[in-house]
């Protein structure tokens, strides 16, 4: 029998599994120092092989279609900041002050690459459209991020800090991306043909990075900071945000004109948040800090926007099929006597 598309797939379980392992068996002292190492290559490796996977030519295949990239842009790194400023007199006191502020920074991350593409392709959206927005997204966030961060939080320091941090960032995001892309002459074919178990590598990149940030966080306590009615205050919180982003994203597609496959594309690359980006900046930004609360946030509602958008990717890819069965389902016209 097939898994319901509301119940969370492998690797959200294994996700919880991770966090869970990290709050009963955390990494502390110079472990923790090794496992930051580990981290860090494992960041690069997962930048290394986002870069090796995009095809420039279907980058520059949906270059072209700038009214729709800006669309998602705008929705990415203005509309979801403003959602976070607007929903200020209603979470911060509903989840705290911390824990809104982790909401402000996913607010502020730039969209999903990999998922936003699945999804518009299984929707059946403008997949190279798709593939050019959300690459743009994931690359300008590693210097937009930052500065809005700055912007929305106070968090910023000197002006020397803020720079140190996009350099880190870069270094560790940006620099292994277009290695891959440089890569991706000599190695984008064999990529390709093994990335059924290769995504098997990005997804545990990303549990090492939850699993290493997480056990800092608890070694400070986060789990005396969140109590379960708060947990639960929060995952309302997330979906509250991911429903009015939802909302928006579609009202603007239709208001602005697009085509369906155009709609369809800015619903699921202008609505989502990246976990695998925001995890390593967080570590940046907030070093010193209490990255458990920032990242908890960002962690919900990752998973609340697959399960959601799974949803309704399956939805559009039924609507076509549904609208030749109702046509053929119509009786035929009869014909008028001459």
């Amino acid at each position: 029998m097939a898994r319901s598309r509301l119940l969370p797939d492998n690797f959200t379980l294994t996700l919880i599994a991770v966090v869970l392992t990290a709050t009963f068996l955390p990494v502390s002292g110079q472990a923790a120092v090794a496992f930051g190492w580990i981290t860090n290559l494992a960041i690069a490796l997962l930048f290394f092989l986002h870069g090796a996977k995009l095809s420039r030519e279907a980058i520059l295949a949906g270059a072209g279609h700038w009214r729709l990239h800006l669309l998602v842009f705008s929705c990415t790194f203005i509309l979801f900041p403003l959602l976070g400023l607007a929903l200020k007199p209603l979470l911060s006191p509903l989840i705290g002050t911390e824990l809104y502020l982790g909401m402000l920074y996913l607010c502020a991350l730039p969209a999903t690459v990999q998922s936003a593409i699945a999804f518009t392709s299984l929707a059946r959206g403008n997949i190279p459209a798709a593939i050019c927005s959300a690459a743009a997204s994931s690359l300008f966030g590693i210097f937009l991020t930052p500065l809005l961060v700055a912007l929305l939080m106070d968090v910023h320091g000197s002006g020397g800090s803020m720079l140190d941090a996009i350099g880190k960032i870069t270094l560790q995001l940006l620099v292994p991306f277009i290695a891959g892309q440089i890569a991706r002459r000599w190695i984008g074919a064999w990529v390709g043909r093994n990335k059924n178990w290769l995504k098997y590598v990005d997804q545990s990149s990303i549990l090492l990075v939850v699993y290493t940030a997480f056990s800092e966080a608890v070694v400070e306590g986060l789990w005396n900071q969140v109590s379960w009615p708060t947990l639960g205050l929060l995952i309302l919180s997330c979906c509250i945000l991911l429903a009015l982003a939802l909302g928006i994203t579609a009202l603007l597609g239709r208001v602005c004109g697009f085509n369906q496959e155009d709609r369809i594309t800015i619903l699921f690359c202008g609505s989502k948040k990246s976990l695998a980006t925001g995890v390593p900046m967080a570590q940046v930004l907030f070093a010193g800090g209490s990255i458990g609360l920032m990242i908890l946030p960002m962690m919900l509602f990752h998973q609340i926007q697959l399960m959601v958008c799974a949803v309704l990717a399956q939805r559009y890819a039924r609507r076509p099929e549904a609208a030749v069965e109702a046509q053929a389902a119509q009786p035929a016209p009869v014909a008028k006597a001459p």
